[in-house]
């Protein structure tokens, strides 16, 4: 998200996907692409008998149990389209997801296909992390932005962080890290769990 203030007052947040195309007309120039992302939701014939924790293999597949004993999946590839697409491929579970799962669980070999979607990931191209606080260069403009999908588990701490850099507190916690700067200067952060 970009958010603009003006003598202290906000004005309407920017959606962290559609930030890139807004955020030139006030000549910033961010490394975020909307990237298409696709989960499915499966019943295994096999139930596991308690919740599965999040699971990520070494390729980026991952998956979890949902509710009813379902396991939902996905796997985040070069290869995914950049832009506004919506489109869900079946055949994208059936080739590749089911069976790097069967071979690293060969209890969910038997299964069927549920239900799947396509959305949309604010990709921060530059390192895969968020982009968070004012841009250096434009008081008053802060963003929120390029989580590349870990944005739901760092939620709750970015937004407190940000109503305290709006605001004029001191910071509870030092997100500094993650700091528009390094995006002008190219410098990226090391992860190495993003999928």
């Amino acid at each position: 998200m970009a958010f603009f203030t003006l003598r202290g007052r906000f004005k309407r947040p920017i959606s962290p996907l559609w930030a890139r195309c807004q955020v030139v007309t006030a000549g910033v120039a961010l490394p975020v692409e909307p990237t298409k992302r696709q989960c499915f939701c499966v019943d295994p014939a096999v139930k596991s008998d308690r919740p599965l924790p999040l699971t990520i293999l070494p390729s980026g597949f991952y998956f979890r149990t949902e509710t009813g004993g379902m396991l939902l999946m996905g796997k985040s590839m070069a290869e995914d389209p950049v832009g506004f697409d919506f489109t869900w491929d079946q055949n994208r579970f059936m080739e590749i997801m089911w069976p790097e799962l069967a071979e690293f669980v060969p209890a969910f070999e038997s299964l069927k296909l549920v239900r799947g979607w396509a959305g949309l990931y604010a990709v921060n191209t530059l390192d895969g992390n968020a982009i968070l606080g004012e841009w250096p260069e434009l008081e008053g403009f802060y963003l929120a932005n390029g989580f590349s999908g870990h944005g739901l588990q760092q939620g709750p701490a970015v937004g407190r962080y940000m109503s305290e850099l709006i605001t004029g507190s001191t910071p509870t916690m030092d997100l500094s890290v993650f700091s528009a700067r390094r995006i002008l200067e190219g410098r990226p952060l090391t992860e190495g769990g993003i999928v």
